[in-house]
């Protein structure tokens, strides 16, 4: 069947054998602690920390409260991961949001989930990092003028094939990737923070003098500032999407978020304030690429080092949301929620190509029609929607059902904080400042309502949709696979 019914029975024993039973074709556990700790400060060290800061700073109206911006946002990412971590060690699946609130919640919500997120959500993200990734690799091309919009959407579109291709081929070559574009990220940020700590020690303090004067009191702004923080954030939850591909979950998924994200955090808040030590806030306020107009104070005739750094950055950060992206669409088509092609995996490969075809085409689709700024603040609305939801799907199981084995636990307080930070995160700017697009966003979420009821509910499958699954299956040499749950 095209739709596939969505199974009760134990996960372990629910697996869609091949050849009858004698082989079976599921994805390997081939992501470590390195690969891990990787993949999370990988993908959150993307465009935001080159793009954001102006935002934050502009929403905030001085440098001392954007940084304290930075700080919360950082702890926020952190409190939101600890609280994944017991999720994935209660919930020992991939899928991440997905899967948990399938579990939790059931069926309906959980579709909602995956019709937002696969259509949406995660093409909206990946769409956003290649923009500003084709931003910076092309702007050494254009000095002294704005690079013109085809040419951006042409790079950008360029990016994301390359991407389909190296997640396509092998989980291995996709992971060596992240490693080392996340060690030469962690580089460029280094240079950025050591750059700014000699402005310090010569004294260029100017910015921080008065630090919080016109500081911004408007619910609705902190929020968008907080918005244009989390961007640069986001990925803290991208190691729950691939629970089944790695090494010792139990042990791996904690240790590699108690990592990265306070690593990241610690380079954030330097590099933004290596940035103001560079600049006034005038100047960081009109730059249309932070990273750059620093180098060009800074490091002179060796500026161009920034763009390419950041370019790199950003390349990887991508390669990282692409990989998880597309495992959200793999899991909820094997659990009936897409057409069943999409949960199938590469006879050879081992990888779930025809998922990470489909992330690739609709981000390509948002590259056509969107901007970077439009998309974060789009994705930002979505995305702490549904963490809050999870979150409180955590907070049920903690207070109904504590005897679930774990073996990793948080202290209640914080998914407690997390829930109300997303919960402000969601109400404030529609509070201070309704738009016409959140409407637009929350008809969309409903809109899945009209494939959820004959498609899942009443399990209608058109019988040219069995055919199509059929040739292309032999098109693109995948077969159905089984659960790995540890």
């Amino acid at each position: 069947s095209t739709m596939r019914e969505r199974k009760t029975t134990d996960p372990v024993h629910s697996a869609t054998d091949l050849s009858e039973g004698k082989e079976k074709l599921r994805l390997k556990q081939e992501v470590g602690l390195i690969s891990g700790v990787s993949l999370i400060a990988g993908t959150m060290i993307g465009s935001g920390i080159f793009m954001s800061p102006e935002w934050v700073l502009h929403h905030m109206g001085n440098p001392a409260s954007s940084l304290l911006i930075w700080a919360a946002c950082g702890l926020l990412a952190m409190f939101g991961a600890l609280s994944y971590a017991e999720l994935g060690t209660i919930i020992k699946e991939s899928g991440g949001e997905y899967i948990y609130i399938l579990r939790i919640f059931g069926s309906f919500p959980a579709f909602l989930f995956a019709y937002t997120s696969v259509i949406l959500v995660r093409p909206a993200g990946l769409a956003a990092v290649c923009l500003s990734f084709a931003e910076y690799a092309i702007a050494p091309f254009y000095p002294g003028c704005s690079s013109p919009q085809v040419a951006v959407k042409c790079t950008a579109a360029a990016c994301i094939l390359i991407l389909t291709i190296i997640n396509c081929l092998n989980v291995r070559l996709a992971t060596s990737v992240m490693n080392i574009f996340t060690a030469a990220k962690l580089l460029a940020l280094l240079v950025i923070v050591v750059g700014g700590l000699v402005l310090l020690a010569k004294g260029q303090t100017q910015s921080f003098q008065n630090g919080f004067q016109g500081t911004t009191a408007g619910i609705g702004a902190i929020g968008v500032a907080f918005y244009q923080g989390l961007w640069s954030y986001d990925g803290w939850n991208n190691l729950n999407y691939v629970t089944e591909e790695l090494k010792k979950p139990e042990v791996t998924l904690p240790r590699a978020l108690m990592i990265a994200i306070p690593l990241v955090t610690c380079l954030y808040l330097l590099v933004n304030v290596s940035y103001l030590a560079a600049m006034t806030p005038s100047e960081l306020l009109s730059s249309g690429a932070v990273a750059v107009t620093w180098g060009d104070k800074v490091l002179g005739s060796w500026a161009w080092l920034i763009s390419l750094s950041v370019a790199l950055s950003t390349f990887g950060s991508s390669n990282g949301t692409f990989f998880s992206g597309g495992r959200v669409c793999y899991i909820a088509a094997r659990e009936g929620h897409m057409p069943d092609i999409l949960s199938m995996a590469h006879v050879r490969c081992f990888t779930p190509s025809p998922a990470l075809l489909f992330t690739s085409a609709m981000s390509l689709i948002m590259i056509i029609s969107g901007s970077f700024t439009s998309i974060v603040n789009f994705f930002s609305f979505m995305a702490w929607l549904f963490y809050g939801m999870t979150i409180s799907g955590l907070l049920y199981l903690k207070i109904k059902k504590p005897e679930l084995p774990r073996s990793y636990k948080v202290p209640i307080i914080i998914p407690i904080i997390v829930l109300m930070a997303a919960v402000y995160l969601v109400l404030a700017p529609i509070i201070d400042q309704p738009q016409i697009e959140i409407l637009y966003i929350v008809l969309f979420i409903f809109s899945g309502i009209i494939f959820y009821v004959p498609l899942v509910r009443f399990k209608y499958h058109p019988r040219f949709l069995q055919r199509v699954t059929l040739h292309l299956q032999l098109l693109l040499e995948v077969a159905p696979t089984t659960k790995d749950v540890n």
